[in-house]
């Protein structure tokens, strides 16, 4: 079942390989989206994949990588667009 979800990640997730690492794990998981950095020191994530593959690729995503912290996570249900063929680090 192909199922969408928007992330936003807080914390210390902006100049920690935050973005590689969740792009990693996206590709990983055969995930299609996006991750970009926002203005406000936030990460957003635009991520498409098969519901088991999410859950996994959503436990990575509040762990992240080594360097990072994150403070919280905001998950937001999305109708998936297929319009993503692949993954990408954007912003």
């Amino acid at each position: 079942m192909l199922v969408g979800r928007r992330y936003i990640v807080r914390g210390r997730v902006q100049r920690v390989g935050f973005r590689f690492f969740v792009d990693d794990a996206a590709r990983r998981e055969g995930i299609c989206g996006y991750v970009r950095n926002r203005h406000d020191g936030t990460v957003e994530i635009a991520a498409e994949g098969d519901l088991e593959a999410m859950l996994r690729f959503e436990q990575a995503v509040r762990r992240g990588p080594a360097g990072a912290k994150v403070d919280d996570v905001e998950v937001t249900d999305a109708e998936p667009s297929r319009s993503y063929s692949s993954f990408s680090v954007t912003g």
